[in-house]
């Protein structure tokens, strides 16, 4: 295995996932698996700090669930109103109300905490 060196810059980190795509289909136990292994963790740690993910806005989970669920914007008309008001909420010119964030939740399955999340 080769020593895995820490990630102190873009063109290390570059590096770093070049050779994962490399290592991607090592057969598990080898020691091109372990590598893999010990490089993604590498790789994590610096994302983690240089590359944060943030929280999903309300908005992107409820086009998340839209998809996932396989909805039209017209299946929206319970939780958020007629179609005006969805298509204002899904293009961010509306913000939800609390009757909505119920509605979405009930309906939808989404999360109460992720709809009450302030848009970034």
């Amino acid at each position: 295995m080769t020593a895995i060196a820490p990630i102190r810059t873009e063109a290390d980190y570059d590096a770093a996932l070049a050779r994962i795509d490399e290592l991607i289909d090592a057969p598990e136990g080898s020691p091109e698996y372990e590598e893999l292994n010990a490089i993604a963790e590498v790789v994590e740690r610096y994302e983690d700090m240089h590359h944060p993910i943030g929280p999903p806005t309300p908005l992107g989970v409820i086009l998340y669930h839209m998809d996932q669920q396989g909805l039209c914007e017209r299946d929206l008309v319970p939780c958020l109103g007629d179609e005006a008001t969805v298509v204002a909420v899904l293009a961010g010119e509306r913000p939800l109300t609390l009757p909505m964030m119920r509605a979405l939740h009930e309906r939808l399955g989404i999360p109460a905490d992720v709809l009450l999340r302030a848009p970034a």
